[in-house]
């Protein structure tokens, strides 16, 4: 096992660096409305980003394959939520309201795209059926997670869902319209035009989705810093958290080995499945939560998220070089044809 797979991902300690400049210098005033507008637009810019950069053929092809995106899509939008519903009552004694409905939202929200897809391919798993299921529950997840959080924050205190649940408010369906979905929309039908040029410059886009990504952390952070949110959050209470994750993280891809294989799937699907069926996405899941719970302390709702982010992106790192080295010492030892 090489040493990089351990090492943090390398937007990581940026995110770090954002939250420590938000502790030291938080925006505030006038400069922190710039801010907010800047965000707002960088938002919608990353989505229409997102609608451009998928392929409408891919996703045809890879609907054939319904049985393994159904998976995915259950093991995303329903195992998790399940699993957080059934921690509700101890995460709201241990963590409070404001950490617990985090916790859920991170349970609602969609898988990832991008690293689905390369632990999927690192591990030699079904690559074409990773792209379309991490992509579809991308897609979904735009109308999924703001339904999903209605029904999972039902059973909080209102003072953690700002007096009504999430997602109910015309604001947040404006906001999730405006923002979210019309932009991805743009961005699908312009997709024949700019898909190529796209995946020419993935390099700066990505640049820019991350500096999107960085800014709404810094925001939400500062926010929580001038509000003095923090003061209360010990040590003890990040260990709580952190053991959440952890625990969220092994019973769901855990789960997905012993169920894909009762499923009967084939090895490349079964990788394919736990890699994309037990990711939440960070990139889509801190502009929904900027949009979702206006007005609410956002630093504190997306700690879980960028939490579990780390987590799953270091443990599948692990995984997936094993498969991988596996895969290679199996086709190694065939007798050539």
């Amino acid at each position: 096992m090489s040493l990089p797979s351990l090492l943090p991902d390398p937007f990581v300690p940026m995110l770090l660096g954002s939250v420590a400049l938000a502790a030291l210098l938080p925006v505030q005033g006038d400069a922190a409305q710039a801010v907010k507008l800047l965000t707002s637009v960088g938002v919608a810019w990353l989505f229409f980003l997102h609608g451009a950069k998928l392929s409408r053929q891919a996703v045809v092809q890879g609907l054939l394959h319904w049985r393994l995106h159904l998976s995915v899509l259950l093991a995303t939008f329903a195992l998790f939520p399940l699993l957080g519903l059934a921690m509700m009552p101890w995460l709201s004694a241990q963590l409070g309201p404001t950490l617990t409905l985090g916790v859920l939202f991170l349970c609602a929200l969609p898988s990832t795209v991008q690293s689905s897809i390369a632990f999927t391919s690192m591990a030699r798993g079904n690559v074409a059926a990773a792209v379309c299921s991490a992509s579809l529950s991308n897609v979904l997840g735009v109308a999924l997670t703001p339904l999903l959080m209605v029904l999972l924050a039902h059973g909080l205190p209102t003072a953690a869902t700002g007096g009504s649940p999430p997602g109910l408010s015309w604001h947040s369906v404006q906001g999730i319209v405006v923002q979210l979905l019309l932009p991805f929309v743009a961005g699908q039908i312009a997709q024949p035009w700019l898909g190529g040029w796209v995946q020419r410059h993935r390099g700066v886009l990505k640049f820019l989705d991350q500096g999107t990504i960085l800014l709404v952390v810094y925001a939400a952070f500062s926010e929580a810093v001038v509000q003095g949110l923090y003061r209360s959050l010990g040590w003890q209470t990040l260990g709580t958290l952190f053991g959440v994750c952890a625990v969220l993280l092994a019973a769901v891809m855990l789960l997905l080995v012993h169920g894909s294989r009762a499923l009967g799937f084939a090895e490349a699907d079964r990788i394919a499945l736990v890699f994309c069926g037990s990711k939440k996405t960070l990139a889509s899941g801190v502009p929904m939560a900027q949009i979702l719970f206006a007005g609410q302390p956002l630093g504190l709702l997306v700690l879980p998220i960028m939490l579990f982010h780390q987590m799953q992106l270091m443990v599948c790192a692990v995984l997936a070089q094993r498969l991988g080295q596996r895969a290679a010492q199996a086709e190694a030892a065939m007798p050539p044809t």
